[in-house]
């Protein structure tokens, strides 16, 4: 038995907005798409979106005798990350700066890791973190 590859879900506000984003910004072609998931594709690479929508979570006085459980609260949306290997990152790494996509703390190209990548990071609508990577 063995393990193949994986497909990052990201929690995000608005999948329209968000997917019209990794579209238009990341490149990503929208495979499928309703009001709570989307399905993207660049080259091998996929994302899934799912709406971290909830706000049901602001109205309520106690929270301790209301906890907050849908699983899909708008707080949740912007908190994930996900690595995605990349055959030419630097020149993804130019494509991505002119998006305007990259990480604040960026360091002006993609770095070299103690752990054998090349890799520079982005953000996404929301917020959430995509690491784009190339072994060394």
């Amino acid at each position: 038995m063995s393990l193949s590859r994986t497909v990052p879900a990201l929690p995000v506000q608005d999948i329209k907005a968000a997917a019209a984003f990794y579209s238009r910004r990341l490149g990503f072609s929208v495979k499928y798409s309703d009001d709570g998931f989307a399905k993207l594709q660049r080259d091998d690479a996929e994302v899934h979106l799912w709406a971290a929508s909830d706000r049901g979570w602001e109205e309520r006085i106690n929270l301790v005798r209301e906890p907050v459980r849908s699983g899909a609260e708008s707080f949740i949306a912007g908190t994930a990350s996900c690595r995605i290997e990349a055959d030419r990152v630097e020149a993804l790494y130019s494509e991505m700066k002119r998006a305007e996509v990259l990480h604040p703390g960026d360091r002006g190209g993609a770095v070299d890791t103690d752990w054998g990548t090349r890799e520079f990071a982005a953000l996404d609508l929301d917020g959430n973190l995509l690491t784009f990577f190339q072994r060394r």
